[in-house]
């Protein structure tokens, strides 16, 4: 008992000094997170510049940096901006009475024969139902008008963060190999186990961001071109909620489905015939076309599992829960497998 009392001190210590470095670090762990996934989804193109510029060491470096920025930060500034000006400018419409979302939704309600029918024998009232839905979209938009400008307000933690993330980033690249071998030869769990985890981490994290991320932002730019085109006030606003939804197993479809819907109700049949066939053929099939091929051999998990864990995520990280609560649900579906593996050699 005695002999193993300076290894449980030691084991205690470590313990105590790891908890300690996290709290330190807790305000850029997010940065340091968007890196790992970064570096894990941007390798192969990384492994790829080195094969093709064998002589230098510093210019596939640059060639995936410069990628990352196109592909990624110019497109969220770009996005953080135009959700900026447009939720605020339908806000001000709102709040001068220039949009009424309660008389919109009264509009389509009254056109409903089972609710006009309802509430006329005094079951249901048109009003209340209209004026619950018209508060509910007012309600959201100013929401986002008022969470947008934070992050402008918040600029120079933004750069903060997107600078550090960045910097983590450049090491990464150059020497993950070499740092993913050193943990694994820390860490007391086991090289086979925790090659399976990593492996399980960087499919899950490549396939979330391939073939989710990107998929969705094609699927709600779509949707929002399309509401532009036939005339949909706050297009890209719906856009934007269809790039969220497109992330889910539900999908866009919550949002241009019952907009077409609406149309028809209104008599604009040629307007909803338009969403419909684009909403089914552009939209609808973009995910059964583009995901298998952005996602290639990368891991999969079950729809219902895939809902549950970014919901759950989001509630947990905020917008990173997109990425990380999927990673959380592969890694305790791979944990239980290998334990059962083990559960079973033992046994024989």
């Amino acid at each position: 008992m005695q002999k193993n009392t300076p290894y449980i001190l030691f084991l205690t210590f470590v313990l105590l000094v790891t908890v300690s470095f996290f709290c330190l670090i807790k305000d850029f762990l997010l940065a340091c997170f968007w890196a790992i996934i970064l570096a894990v989804v941007f390798d192969p193109a990384y492994q790829r510049f080195r094969q093709t510029f064998k002589n230098s060491e510093t210019l596939p470096l640059f060639l995936t940096m410069l990628m990352i920025i196109l592909v990624f930060v110019i497109p969220f500034l770009t996005l953080t901006l135009m959700i900026t000006v447009e939720s605020t400018d339908y806000y001000n419409k709102i709040q001068s009475g220039e949009i009424n979302p309660q008389l919109y939704f009264q509009e389509i309600v009254a056109l409903l024969p089972k609710f006009n029918k309802l509430s006329h024998i005094g079951v249901i009232r048109v009003e209340e139902i209209s004026s619950s839905l018209g508060n509910t979209v007012a309600e959201a938009v100013k929401y986002v008008a008022q969470q947008a400008p934070a992050v402008t307000q918040n600029i120079l933690n933004l750069i903060i963060q997107v600078s550090l993330a960045f910097y983590i980033l450049f090491f990464l690249l150059r020497d993950g190999q070499l740092l993913l071998r050193k943990l694994i030869s820390l860490v007391p769990i086991g090289d086979r186990i925790e090659i399976e985890l990593f492996e399980r981490f960087t499919s899950v994290a490549r396939a979330t961001v391939k073939g989710g991320l990107i998929v969705a932002v094609i699927q709600g730019s779509i949707g929002g071109l399309l509401f532009w085109f036939i005339g949909i006030p706050a297009a890209f606003l719906w856009g934007m909620l269809m790039i969220v939804l497109s992330l889910l197993p539900i999908g866009s479809t919550l949002v241009w489905g019952p907009a077409a819907v609406i149309l028809f109700l209104q008599g604009q049949t040629l307007k909803a015939v338009i969403l419909l066939t684009v909403g089914i053929l552009a939209i609808g099939l973009a995910d059964n076309f583009l995901r298998p091929r952005l996602i290639g051999k990368d891991s999969k998990m079950s729809d219902y599992l895939v809902l549950v864990s970014t919901l759950g995520g989001l509630a947990w990280f905020s917008l990173t829960g997109f990425i990380l609560g999927p990673i959380i649900a592969a890694l305790f579906i791979t944990c239980w497998d290998i334990l059962g593996k083990y559960s079973q050699a033992s046994k024989t």
